[in-house]
């Protein structure tokens, strides 16, 4: 999937790379999770970059295409929240559920800007601006077995083949897909400097389709009359239950949140390519008035 990304952001900044309406640069930041395993913004962030593309069709809307990678983690060790008076609000804690995945997303955004953007001096070159859009991703979880056959102690496992709430089995739902779309949105800052270089920050949630980002999302599966061999059976029954003692059979495995969610936060740093000549509207605009003026 990341070189079908690469290629489309590619064609992409060729085909609007005629003038110097387009920008194209890289995000550097952290990404991170909120599902079943976590619902605190920011705990476990990982780092993630990816290449960005803008397109300004006007000094208040540009269209934007990423392509971003990172990794989103939790662990249920730290999955509680004690409020002032000392009071468990939740705690899930003894599920001892644990998980990390690689995140590949491709995304169209559509950036409002709060105020006009310009890249010329003289003008305002500052602005915060909304965005939101449609975005394609993949992700795998995974998580590390520490149980008792030694040979495979920190060993990383795929958690989406083993199913470890029965998927695949006998009367039980299909695998869980490993792409899904989501709805990208958030806030941003960006600022002109120069003609050619545009910085700025970005904070934006993604709203996902699935609910298994961390392999967590129904009821505890018995494994006992499994035909498979002791030491499968063993990795299997980890994976779904690594808790002591273990949660009894058909008993909700998941939280309370229905649908999980990943965010990008991070710097962006864009460069404007394209002809001088065909600046975008943002500057030949003002540049037309003032020729006009002379003229007359």
């Amino acid at each position: 999937m990341k070189k079908n990304c690469l290629i489309v952001l590619c064609l992409l900044a060729i085909s609007f790379g005629q003038a110097q309406r387009s920008e194209i640069g890289t995000m550097m930041g952290t990404s991170f999770y909120l599902g079943d395993l976590n619902s605190k913004p920011f705990q476990d962030a990982q780092f993630a970059g990816g290449l960005v593309y803008r397109y300004n069709f006007t000094p208040r809307i540009a269209l934007k295409a990423n392509i971003l990678f990172g990794k989103i983690a939790a662990s249920d060790e730290k999955n509680y929240l004690i409020n002032s008076k000392k009071e468990i609000l939740w705690d899930y804690r003894d599920r001892a559920l644990s998980f990390s995945s690689p995140i590949t997303e491709i995304s169209a955004q559509v950036e409002i800007n709060f105020f006009n953007v310009y890249n010329v001096g003289h003008k305002n070159q500052i602005s915060p601006y909304l965005f939101g859009g449609a975005a394609l991703f993949s992700f795998n979880p995974q998580a590390i077995y520490e149980g008792e056959i030694e040979k495979y102690s920190g060993e990383t496992f795929d958690l989406q083949p083993i199913g470890t709430e029965g998927q695949g089995r006998v009367d039980m739902t299909k695998k869980y897909a490993l792409t899904s779309f989501a709805i990208p949105f958030g806030i941003g800052f960006k600022a002109n400097i120069g003609k050619f270089v545009c910085v700025g920050a970005e904070w934006g949630l993604r709203f996902t389709f699935t609910n298994f980002l961390d392999d967590v999302g129904g009821l505890y599966y018995d494994f006992s009359n499994e035909p498979i061999s002791s030491d499968s059976k063993k990795i299997v029954e980890y994976f779904a239950d690594p808790s002591n003692p273990k949660h009894s059979h058909n008993s909700q495995r998941y939280s309370t949140i229905k649908t999980d969610w990943y965010s990008f936060a991070g710097v962006i740093v864009t460069v404007r390519i394209g002809n001088e000549d065909r600046i975008c509207d943002i500057k030949t605009n003002v540049n037309l008035k003032h020729k006009q003026g002379k003229k007359r």
